[in-house]
Protein backbone atom coordinates (compact mmCIF):
# COMPACT_ATOMS: atom_id res chain seq x y z
CA UNK A 1 0.00 0.00 0.00
CA UNK A 2 2.75 2.45 1.01
CA UNK A 3 4.65 1.74 -2.17
CA UNK A 4 1.63 2.57 -4.31
CA UNK A 5 1.09 5.91 -2.54
CA UNK A 6 4.67 7.01 -3.07
CA UNK A 7 4.46 6.15 -6.78
CA UNK A 8 1.32 8.27 -7.27
CA UNK A 9 2.87 11.23 -5.46
CA UNK A 10 6.00 11.02 -7.59
CA UNK A 11 3.95 10.81 -10.79
CA UNK A 12 1.97 13.91 -9.80
CA UNK A 13 5.22 15.79 -8.98
CA UNK A 14 6.81 14.78 -12.30
CA UNK A 15 3.69 15.80 -14.19
CA UNK A 16 3.66 19.16 -12.43
CA UNK A 17 7.31 19.76 -13.33
CA UNK A 18 6.67 18.83 -16.97
CA UNK A 19 3.68 21.15 -17.06
CA UNK A 20 5.80 23.99 -15.68
CA UNK A 21 8.52 23.33 -18.25
CA UNK A 22 5.94 23.38 -21.06
CA UNK A 23 4.59 26.71 -19.80
CA UNK A 24 8.09 28.14 -19.68
CA UNK A 25 8.76 26.86 -23.18
CA UNK A 26 5.58 28.46 -24.47
CA UNK A 27 6.53 31.71 -22.74
CA UNK A 28 9.95 31.63 -24.40
CA UNK A 29 8.39 30.97 -27.79
CA UNK A 30 6.04 33.90 -27.29
CA UNK A 31 8.90 36.18 -26.23
CA UNK A 32 11.34 35.06 -28.88
CA UNK A 33 9.07 34.57 -31.87
CA UNK A 34 5.40 35.53 -31.56
CA UNK A 35 5.83 38.97 -29.98
CA UNK A 36 8.63 40.02 -32.33
CA UNK A 37 6.66 38.63 -35.27
CA UNK A 38 3.57 40.56 -34.19
CA UNK A 39 5.58 43.74 -33.78
CA UNK A 40 7.20 43.20 -37.17
CA UNK A 41 3.84 42.69 -38.84
CA UNK A 42 2.55 45.80 -37.12
CA UNK A 43 5.64 47.66 -38.27
CA UNK A 44 4.93 46.54 -41.84
CA UNK A 45 1.22 47.12 -42.05
CA UNK A 46 -0.30 48.95 -39.04
CA UNK A 47 -1.59 52.51 -39.44
CA UNK A 48 0.29 53.81 -36.41
CA UNK A 49 2.48 56.90 -36.88
CA UNK A 50 5.73 55.58 -35.31
CA UNK A 51 5.35 52.38 -37.38
CA UNK A 52 4.64 54.43 -40.50
CA UNK A 53 7.83 56.45 -40.01
CA UNK A 54 9.92 53.32 -39.47
CA UNK A 55 8.23 51.63 -42.42
CA UNK A 56 9.16 54.56 -44.65
CA UNK A 57 12.79 54.35 -43.53
CA UNK A 58 12.78 50.59 -44.13
CA UNK A 59 11.43 50.86 -47.66
CA UNK A 60 13.39 53.91 -48.78
CA UNK A 61 16.66 52.58 -47.33
CA UNK A 62 16.22 49.23 -49.08
CA UNK A 63 15.29 50.75 -52.42
CA UNK A 64 18.39 52.96 -52.56
CA UNK A 65 20.73 49.96 -52.32
CA UNK A 66 21.95 47.90 -55.25
CA UNK A 67 21.72 44.47 -53.65
CA UNK A 68 19.07 44.62 -50.93
CA UNK A 69 15.91 45.96 -52.55
CA UNK A 70 14.27 42.61 -51.80
CA UNK A 71 13.89 43.78 -48.18
CA UNK A 72 11.16 46.07 -49.52
CA UNK A 73 9.87 44.15 -52.54
CA UNK A 74 9.24 40.98 -50.51
CA UNK A 75 6.63 42.74 -48.37
CA UNK A 76 5.22 45.56 -50.48
CA UNK A 77 3.83 45.95 -53.97
CA UNK A 78 5.43 48.25 -56.51
CA UNK A 79 2.55 50.67 -56.06
CA UNK A 80 2.99 50.76 -52.27
CA UNK A 81 6.74 51.29 -52.58
CA UNK A 82 6.22 54.11 -55.07
CA UNK A 83 3.68 55.76 -52.78
CA UNK A 84 6.04 55.62 -49.79
CA UNK A 85 8.92 57.03 -51.83
CA UNK A 86 6.84 59.85 -53.31
CA UNK A 87 5.43 60.83 -49.91
CA UNK A 88 8.95 61.41 -48.59
CA UNK A 89 10.89 62.71 -51.58
CA UNK A 90 12.42 66.16 -51.84
CA UNK A 91 10.56 68.85 -53.74
CA UNK A 92 11.93 69.83 -57.13
CA UNK A 93 13.17 73.39 -56.79
CA UNK A 94 14.16 75.85 -59.48
CA UNK A 95 17.67 76.94 -60.46
CA UNK A 96 20.05 78.72 -58.11
CA UNK A 97 20.60 82.47 -58.48
CA UNK A 98 24.34 83.21 -58.89
CA UNK A 99 23.92 86.90 -58.02
CA UNK A 100 22.95 85.95 -54.45
CA UNK A 101 26.49 84.64 -53.75
CA UNK A 102 29.37 87.01 -53.01
CA UNK A 103 32.12 84.51 -53.86
CA UNK A 104 34.60 86.93 -55.44
CA UNK A 105 35.09 88.85 -52.21
CA UNK A 106 35.90 85.73 -50.21
CA UNK A 107 39.58 85.56 -51.04
CA UNK A 108 39.13 83.95 -54.44
CA UNK A 109 40.83 86.68 -56.46
CA UNK A 110 43.15 88.28 -53.94
CA UNK A 111 45.04 85.29 -52.64
CA UNK A 112 43.32 85.39 -49.26
CA UNK A 113 43.35 82.25 -47.14
CA UNK A 114 40.73 83.05 -44.52
CA UNK A 115 40.38 80.22 -42.00
CA UNK A 116 43.31 77.91 -41.52
CA UNK A 117 43.74 74.39 -40.23
CA UNK A 118 47.21 72.91 -40.07
CA UNK A 119 49.09 73.08 -43.35
CA UNK A 120 45.91 73.49 -45.46
CA UNK A 121 45.36 77.24 -45.36
CA UNK A 122 41.78 78.26 -45.90
CA UNK A 123 40.22 74.94 -44.86
CA UNK A 124 38.65 73.67 -41.66
CA UNK A 125 37.56 70.11 -40.88
CA UNK A 126 34.62 69.82 -38.49
CA UNK A 127 33.27 66.67 -36.84
CA UNK A 128 29.48 66.76 -37.30
CA UNK A 129 28.76 63.29 -35.90
CA UNK A 130 25.38 62.74 -34.32
CA UNK A 131 23.53 59.84 -32.74
CA UNK A 132 23.43 57.15 -35.42
CA UNK A 133 26.23 58.33 -37.66
CA UNK A 134 29.72 59.77 -37.96
CA UNK A 135 30.17 62.70 -40.28
CA UNK A 136 32.71 65.31 -41.35
CA UNK A 137 32.27 68.77 -42.83
CA UNK A 138 35.10 70.46 -44.70
CA UNK A 139 34.85 74.24 -45.03
CA UNK A 140 36.81 75.79 -47.91
CA UNK A 141 37.06 79.56 -47.56
CA UNK A 142 38.29 80.21 -51.11
CA UNK A 143 35.86 78.72 -53.67
CA UNK A 144 38.37 79.24 -56.49
CA UNK A 145 40.30 76.31 -55.03
CA UNK A 146 37.40 73.91 -55.66
CA UNK A 147 37.38 72.13 -59.00
CA UNK A 148 36.19 68.90 -60.64
CA UNK A 149 38.74 66.21 -61.48
CA UNK A 150 38.11 63.11 -63.60
CA UNK A 151 39.75 59.73 -63.79
CA UNK A 152 42.59 59.51 -66.31
CA UNK A 153 40.91 56.38 -67.68
CA UNK A 154 37.53 57.90 -68.47
CA UNK A 155 35.07 55.42 -70.03
CA UNK A 156 37.45 52.60 -69.10
CA UNK A 157 37.81 52.61 -65.31
CA UNK A 158 37.58 54.94 -62.35
CA UNK A 159 40.14 55.93 -59.76
CA UNK A 160 40.36 56.32 -55.99
CA UNK A 161 40.33 59.60 -54.09
CA UNK A 162 43.98 59.37 -53.05
CA UNK A 163 45.00 58.62 -56.64
CA UNK A 164 43.29 61.82 -57.73
CA UNK A 165 44.97 63.74 -54.90
CA UNK A 166 48.42 62.55 -55.97
CA UNK A 167 47.79 63.33 -59.64
CA UNK A 168 46.38 66.83 -59.07
CA UNK A 169 48.18 67.92 -55.91
CA UNK A 170 44.83 68.36 -54.15
CA UNK A 171 44.74 68.72 -50.38
CA UNK A 172 41.15 67.44 -50.26
CA UNK A 173 38.99 65.18 -52.43
CA UNK A 174 35.39 64.01 -52.21
CA UNK A 175 33.53 61.77 -54.63
CA UNK A 176 31.41 63.49 -57.26
CA UNK A 177 28.66 62.70 -59.72
CA UNK A 178 26.63 59.80 -61.00
CA UNK A 179 28.11 56.91 -62.94
CA UNK A 180 26.98 53.70 -64.56
CA UNK A 181 27.47 50.78 -62.20
CA UNK A 182 25.29 47.84 -63.33
CA UNK A 183 24.38 45.68 -60.33
CA UNK A 184 27.22 47.21 -58.35
CA UNK A 185 29.84 45.38 -60.38
CA UNK A 186 31.10 48.20 -62.62
CA UNK A 187 34.56 49.68 -62.53
CA UNK A 188 33.57 53.32 -62.07
CA UNK A 189 34.75 54.52 -65.44
CA UNK A 190 31.48 55.61 -67.08
CA UNK A 191 29.90 58.87 -65.83
CA UNK A 192 26.25 59.79 -66.35
CA UNK A 193 24.73 63.12 -67.24
CA UNK A 194 27.51 65.59 -67.93
CA UNK A 195 31.08 65.93 -66.70
CA UNK A 196 32.94 69.24 -67.07
CA UNK A 197 36.48 69.94 -65.85
CA UNK A 198 38.50 73.09 -66.44
CA UNK A 199 35.92 74.42 -68.89
CA UNK A 200 36.03 71.30 -71.09
CA UNK A 201 33.14 68.88 -71.47
CA UNK A 202 34.72 65.49 -70.90
CA UNK A 203 31.49 63.51 -71.17
CA UNK A 204 27.80 64.10 -71.89
CA UNK A 205 24.85 61.82 -72.39
CA UNK A 206 22.67 62.39 -75.47
CA UNK A 207 20.16 64.59 -73.65
CA UNK A 208 18.67 68.05 -74.17
CA UNK A 209 19.06 69.22 -70.56
CA UNK A 210 21.35 68.25 -67.71
CA UNK A 211 21.20 68.40 -63.92
CA UNK A 212 24.16 70.64 -63.13
CA UNK A 213 26.13 70.74 -59.87
CA UNK A 214 29.12 72.90 -60.63
CA UNK A 215 31.06 76.14 -60.34
CA UNK A 216 31.12 79.04 -62.75
CA UNK A 217 33.95 81.42 -63.66
CA UNK A 218 33.00 83.58 -60.67
CA UNK A 219 33.43 80.57 -58.35
CA UNK A 220 29.72 80.37 -57.55
CA UNK A 221 28.15 76.95 -56.97
CA UNK A 222 25.52 76.57 -59.70
CA UNK A 223 22.55 74.22 -59.29
CA UNK A 224 20.09 73.86 -62.13
CA UNK A 225 18.67 72.08 -65.15
CA UNK A 226 20.30 73.47 -68.27
CA UNK A 227 20.85 72.90 -71.97
CA UNK A 228 24.39 72.70 -73.24
CA UNK A 229 24.02 76.18 -74.75
CA UNK A 230 22.93 77.59 -71.38
CA UNK A 231 25.83 75.86 -69.64
CA UNK A 232 28.21 77.66 -71.97
CA UNK A 233 26.39 80.96 -71.50
CA UNK A 234 26.62 80.65 -67.72
CA UNK A 235 30.35 80.03 -67.90
CA UNK A 236 30.28 76.72 -66.03
CA UNK A 237 33.91 75.72 -65.56
CA UNK A 238 33.47 72.51 -63.56
CA UNK A 239 30.38 70.34 -63.07
CA UNK A 240 28.91 66.89 -62.47
CA UNK A 241 25.40 65.47 -62.51
CA UNK A 242 23.49 64.14 -59.52
CA UNK A 243 20.31 64.83 -57.55
CA UNK A 244 18.36 65.98 -55.64
CA UNK A 245 19.15 69.60 -54.84
CA UNK A 246 18.57 69.96 -51.11
CA UNK A 247 18.71 73.74 -50.72
CA UNK A 248 18.26 76.30 -53.50
CA UNK A 249 18.49 80.05 -52.86
CA UNK A 250 18.19 79.40 -49.13
CA UNK A 251 15.01 77.32 -49.49
CA UNK A 252 15.09 73.69 -48.26
CA UNK A 253 13.57 71.08 -50.55
CA UNK A 254 12.57 68.66 -47.77
CA UNK A 255 9.82 70.08 -45.60
CA UNK A 256 8.10 66.80 -44.75
CA UNK A 257 9.33 63.22 -44.60
CA UNK A 258 13.00 62.25 -44.77
CA UNK A 259 13.78 62.87 -48.43
CA UNK A 260 12.71 59.46 -49.72
CA UNK A 261 16.16 57.90 -49.97
CA UNK A 262 16.27 56.19 -46.58
CA UNK A 263 19.39 55.93 -44.40
CA UNK A 264 22.74 55.54 -46.13
CA UNK A 265 26.26 56.94 -46.43
CA UNK A 266 26.07 60.48 -47.87
CA UNK A 267 28.16 63.02 -49.73
CA UNK A 268 27.00 66.59 -50.40
CA UNK A 269 28.39 69.94 -51.49
CA UNK A 270 27.09 73.40 -50.68
CA UNK A 271 27.99 77.07 -50.57
CA UNK A 272 27.23 79.90 -48.16
CA UNK A 273 26.29 83.39 -49.29
CA UNK A 274 29.83 84.63 -48.62
CA UNK A 275 31.19 82.01 -51.03
CA UNK A 276 32.52 79.43 -48.57
CA UNK A 277 32.26 75.91 -49.97
CA UNK A 278 30.96 73.15 -47.66
CA UNK A 279 31.81 69.51 -48.35
CA UNK A 280 29.99 66.93 -46.25
CA UNK A 281 30.48 63.18 -45.91
CA UNK A 282 28.58 60.83 -43.59
CA UNK A 283 29.53 57.21 -43.02
CA UNK A 284 26.90 54.49 -43.14
CA UNK A 285 26.09 50.77 -43.26
CA UNK A 286 28.40 50.19 -40.31
CA UNK A 287 27.76 49.19 -36.69
CA UNK A 288 28.92 52.53 -35.29
CA UNK A 289 27.46 54.64 -38.12
CA UNK A 290 24.31 53.45 -39.87
CA UNK A 291 24.04 56.52 -42.10
CA UNK A 292 21.84 59.58 -42.54
CA UNK A 293 18.68 60.65 -44.35
CA UNK A 294 18.70 63.42 -46.93
CA UNK A 295 16.77 65.53 -44.41
CA UNK A 296 19.61 65.17 -41.92
CA UNK A 297 22.13 66.16 -44.60
CA UNK A 298 20.02 69.19 -45.47
CA UNK A 299 19.72 70.24 -41.84
CA UNK A 300 23.47 69.97 -41.15
CA UNK A 301 24.28 72.09 -44.19
CA UNK A 302 21.69 74.71 -43.21
CA UNK A 303 23.13 74.81 -39.70
CA UNK A 304 26.49 75.80 -41.18
CA UNK A 305 25.00 78.55 -43.29
CA UNK A 306 24.55 76.84 -46.66
CA UNK A 307 22.53 78.82 -49.21
CA UNK A 308 22.72 76.19 -51.96
CA UNK A 309 23.22 72.46 -51.41
CA UNK A 310 23.29 69.43 -53.70
CA UNK A 311 23.34 65.77 -52.87
CA UNK A 312 26.21 63.88 -54.52
CA UNK A 313 26.72 60.17 -55.12
CA UNK A 314 26.69 58.40 -51.75
CA UNK A 315 26.56 54.81 -50.55
CA UNK A 316 29.78 52.91 -51.10
CA UNK A 317 31.15 55.88 -53.08
CA UNK A 318 31.23 58.25 -50.10
CA UNK A 319 34.81 59.28 -49.35
CA UNK A 320 36.77 62.25 -48.00
CA UNK A 321 40.51 62.47 -48.52
CA UNK A 322 42.07 65.32 -46.53
CA UNK A 323 45.57 66.19 -45.36
CA UNK A 324 47.13 63.07 -46.92
CA UNK A 325 44.68 60.53 -45.50
CA UNK A 326 41.18 59.11 -45.86
CA UNK A 327 39.21 60.78 -43.09
CA UNK A 328 36.02 58.71 -43.16
CA UNK A 329 35.41 54.96 -43.44
CA UNK A 330 33.99 53.97 -46.85
CA UNK A 331 31.31 51.32 -46.51
CA UNK A 332 32.48 49.03 -49.31
CA UNK A 333 34.00 45.79 -48.07
CA UNK A 334 36.62 46.19 -50.77
CA UNK A 335 37.76 49.61 -49.58
CA UNK A 336 37.40 52.74 -51.65
CA UNK A 337 35.19 52.54 -54.67
CA UNK A 338 36.52 53.49 -58.09
CA UNK A 339 34.72 56.57 -59.43
CA UNK A 340 34.92 58.75 -62.55
CA UNK A 341 34.57 62.21 -60.99
CA UNK A 342 35.56 64.10 -57.85
CA UNK A 343 35.39 67.55 -56.32
CA UNK A 344 38.89 68.56 -55.25
CA UNK A 345 40.50 71.38 -53.29
CA UNK A 346 43.84 72.54 -54.69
Amino acid sequence: MGSTGITKSTEVYDYSRKKTRVKRLIAWIVCLFIIPFSLFMGFLYASFQPFEMLRSLWVTSAMTTMNHQYLATWFFSDAEIKKIQQSNEAAILGDSNPSDINALSNGSNNGGTGLSSGSNNGTELIDVSQKGFKGYLLKVNNPARVKVAATRYLNTKGERAEDIAKETGAVAVINGGAFNDPEGSGNGGHPLGILISGGSILYKDPMTTYDIIGLDLNNVLILGHYTQAKIKELGIRDAVTFRPFLVVNGKPSITHGDGGWGIAPRTAIGQTRDGTILMLVIDGRQINSIGATLKEVQDIMLEYGAYNVANLDGGASTVLYYDKQIVNHPSSQYGERLAPSFFIVK
